[in-house]
């Protein structure tokens, strides 16, 4: 979307940002399917940022004022969404999930942008060994599946303890090593188109530092992509959490909540009949990812001109211009 409108105004800051400029460009399915993951994104950080008040228990509490909580209580005024094998309230614990995975998100994501953009704008400008040795050890990353390189990431992290701090940075750091080959792949191609535009060809003629080069002419337009990419891997962050609390490698129960965990102990109940203890977590992760994914989807569908969809027709529709008289003129001048 460009940043000026018909008449060559430059529009506000407000309506230039990126998911608000993908909205008013989008029409029709796109736009429905992004205002339902911008939905169930807004409700997911909502329930982060509310978890304190939202939570009726703490997300390892096992007893107040009445006593200690049953196990695998189905649900009742007491307990909404039941309880778990351990005691557990179901709702609290999936109500902190959110936090710990919105904390997650934001740790990985951030570490990953960081190491991934400053690694690929210095191997794309300067290129040369340097390019080679990193292109290299990223596609050596890549080439790993990305769950089993945080399962192994996650072990040499935390040796097994996994306080809150340090099962978030921990699992945090796992995620990062998995998205870094993605950042830096971006970063690095659109740095080696655009140090061959003019621009850039110009501040080294003036004397410009790599630096400032670096900085001012490239970096701006190297990141334009970040918040499409930041909005999918935060989805694929989510899954790798849960997937490493599944197994095992995550954080405790009594360090933090995690959905990833809870559906572990899960799984035997379901044999049981006990379905609560496994559906609202697994729902959780699944309206999060969804909500996630058709926020980039979308996105990336209204970046790309090919896919971008149409105003209605006859909208801006030019009039048709009138038909000529030049015909009949012409026949009777002939006659």
């Amino acid at each position: 979307m460009n940043a000026t409108t018909a008449s060559g105004r430059k529009q506000p800051l407000l309506y230039r940002l990126p998911v608000i400029s993908h909205f008013r460009t989008s029409v029709g399915l796109q736009r429905g399917m992004l205002v339902t993951g911008l939905v169930l994104a807004v409700l997911f950080l909502l329930t982060a940022a509310l978890a304190p008040i939202i939570a009726p228990y703490g997300f390892a509490q096992l007893s107040d004022a009445s006593g200690t909580f049953p196990a695998q209580q189905p649900p009742s005024p007491a307990h909404i969404w039941g309880t778990t094998v351990s005691g557990y309230d179901v709702f609290s614990r999936v109500i902190w999930g959110a936090q710990t995975a919105f904390v997650v998100i934001v740790v990985a994501v951030v570490m990953s942008i960081f190491l991934g953009v400053a690694l690929g704008l210095l191997s794309g400008y300067f290129g040369g060994w340097l390019d080679r040795t990193l292109v290299v050890i990223a596609d050596a990353i890549y080439a790993f599946p990305s769950l089993l390189l945080a399962i192994v990431m996650s072990i040499v992290i935390n040796h097994g303890q996994s306080s809150f701090w340090g099962g978030i940075v921990a699992c945090s750091i796992s995620i990062s090593v998995v998205f870094v080959p993605q950042y830096f792949r971006v970063i690095r191609a659109e740095t080696i188109r655009l140090k061959a535009e003019p621009y850039v060809e110009s501040a080294k003629v003036v004397g410009a530092s790599s630096i400032r080069i670096m900085g001012r002419h490239i970096f701006k337009n190297a990141t334009r992509t970040l918040p499409l990419i930041f909005t999918l891997n935060a989805s694929e962050a989510i899954l790798t959490l849960a997937g490493l609390g599944f197994l095992g490698f995550g954080i405790e129960p009594s360090s933090a909540a995690e959905w990833g965990y809870d559906l572990n102990k899960a799984i035997a109940d379901a044999s049981s009949g006990i379905w609560w203890t496994g559906v609202y977590p697994g729902t959780a992760i699944v309206l999060t990812v969804l909500g996630l994914t058709l926020v980039g989807e979308s996105m990336n569908d209204l970046n790309d001109p090919r896919l971008r969809g149409r105003k209605k027709a006859g909208s801006k529709k030019a009039p048709a211009a009138p038909a000529t008289q030049a015909a009949p003129e012409a026949e009777s001048s002939s006659s």
